[in-house]
């Protein structure tokens, strides 16, 4: 499925950079994330993996459903049993691996979405994935005593465990929180989706996309085959110009208002703030931050202790960073100083790119190389160092993190421990030398864990220090030639890693 781009990034993003959002912030949000489910619903489609990194968002402010990869076509008398999307967001059936019809799965997403919205946190939560799904399955969960009473009642009847006695799209829609302030144009009135009137213009553009004749379309239309590609070719311009005139409408009526609403209020901090990690894309590991990638340098994991003392909740089961970073906001200028770097570049693209790019990289400087057990994604090379006969020697593995994002990992391969080559990358130091990128798992959020045998920087009490600043000279030039932007940060990276 292709999209338009939105700039605005995840809604995930936002909660993080805010933390927990006011009544009247979150409820613009909630109600546009209704609206798009109700749309999916009335076309026969249930999204099931619904959770604020795949809810995106414009310049706007305004919310686009992403990530259908999970989602199936409903049918009449037919029910669902596939058990699936993110263990925090699910149901209880679907945890249970009981048969569903579709739509009360999303409006339990949906209802947990809303929590985060409102605490920063997440209303079910725990590392061992059992207790969590006994907990989804109890249904209880903490009510924060700032929460006011109709938003609490809502959040009860959608994250009720029985799916029959569970609140409904239609009952959302006429709950006495959820109408406050919402918009027309989210969802139109049933006498105008309802005509029988034809859009002659919107027949006219079908026909001009596709090569047709105004019969044809108009056949298809009578026909109303939901699946049909006119039929939603031609639905899909009809509701971009409903909504247009309705967007049209409200900013005749900001114009004419005393006091309207800056038009981008949602996003004027997201504009400016960094990318954040997605949070099913690292393992959580004892004072680790960010690599070298420049996406991801402000992304700051609290230390172990400092995790132990958070009053909050997780929003990803595999990544601690909403509960931290929120509660933490008002430090987080003092915490980006003490960042620690490691070697390594993070990339999203595809690993067959990132390791030409390598090679390239790797002829440029002088290098030597060859591939371990036949990998192109595991090499040793060498470089010899200048005015001797000696050679500085560096391992690179490229490891998938999640089903997106892959890491370049560099180890010196000078000296030895106990036989070993000593891993110079926290996030690698529990994998094997020569571990092929495909045979790697990506990263779940409901069973990735790392031991805490962290072989991170470990260097030889015998080894000369000399090796060890060749090592990290050959790795900077690398990087430098990888990643032009990260130069300025190669000192910082290699001061760091040599203190450690």
């Amino acid at each position: 499925m292709v999209m338009e781009y939105v700039s605005g990034g995840e809604l995930f993003d936002y909660i993080v950079k805010k933390g927990k959002l006011t009544e009247g912030e979150a409820r613009p949000f909630f109600q546009q994330i209704i609206s798009g489910v109700d749309y999916c619903h009335r076309h026969m489609v249930v999204h099931r993996d619904l959770k604020p990194e795949n809810l995106l968002l414009d310049d706007a402010s305004h919310v686009k459903i992403a990530d259908f990869g999970l989602s199936n076509i409903m049918k009449d008398g037919e029910l669902l049993k596939t058990s699936c999307g993110s263990p925090n967001y699910a149901a209880p059936e679907v945890v249970s691996g009981e048969l569903y019809a579709g739509p009360e799965v999303d409006i339990w997403s949906c209802g947990v979405i809303l929590y985060a919205l409102l605490t920063g946190t997440l209303p079910f939560d725990d590392d061992n994935v059992q207790v969590l799904f006994k907990k989804i399955r109890s249904g209880i969960f903490p009510i924060p005593e700032y929460l006011n009473t109709s938003v609490v009642d809502l959040l009860q009847r959608m994250l009720t465990v029985d799916p029959v006695r569970r609140a409904t799209i239609k009952e959302i829609r006429e709950h006495e929180w959820f109408k406050v302030n919402l918009p027309d144009y989210l969802f139109p009135k049933t006498g105008e989706e309802g005509t029988n009137i034809v859009d002659l213009d919107a027949i006219q553009e079908v026909c001009e996309k596709f090569g047709v004749t105004d019969a044809e379309v108009q056949e298809a239309l009578l026909l109303n085959d939901p699946h049909d590609q006119l039929v939603i070719a031609y639905h899909l311009i009809i509701d971009n110009k409903r909504i247009w005139n309705e967007a049209r409408k409200v900013e005749i009526a900001d114009f004419f208002s005393a006091s309207s609403p800056p038009h981008s209020a949602f996003l004027a901090m997201t504009k400016s703030s960094p990318i954040r990690p997605h949070p099913e894309k690292m393992p959580t590991l004892k004072d680790l931050s960010v690599t070298l990638d420049p996406i991801d340098t402000h992304n700051l994991t609290n230390s172990s202790s400092n995790n132990a003392n958070t009053t909050h909740q997780h929003l990803s089961h595999s990544q601690k960073s909403l509960g931290s970073t929120t509660g933490n906001s008002g430090s987080g200028a003092a915490s980006l100083k003490k960042a620690k770097w490691h070697l390594g570049i993070r990339s999203q693209s595809k690993p067959q790119d990132i390791m030409n790019e390598v090679f390239k990289a790797m002829k440029e400087l002088g290098m030597e190389w060859k591939f371990c057990n036949n990998s192109m994604y595991s090499v040793r090379s060498r470089r010899k160092v200048s005015n001797t006969d000696r050679y500085v020697k560096l391992g690179l593995q490229l490891y998938q993190v999640d089903h997106r994002s892959y890491l370049l990992d560099f180890r010196n391969l000078n000296a030895k421990i106990d036989g070993h080559h000593p891993m110079l990358s926290a996030e690698t130091g529990v994998l094997g030398d020569d571990t092929e990128m495909e045979n790697l798992e990506p990263n779940r959020s409901i069973n990735w864990e790392l031991g805490d045998n962290d072989n991170s920087m470990i260097c030889s009490a015998e080894e000369p220090v000399s090796e060890v600043m060749e090592f990290f000279e050959m790795a900077a030039s690398l990087i430098r030639t990888l990643a032009p932007d990260s130069a300025s940060k190669t000192n910082a990276t290699a001061t760091s890693g040599a203190s450690a």
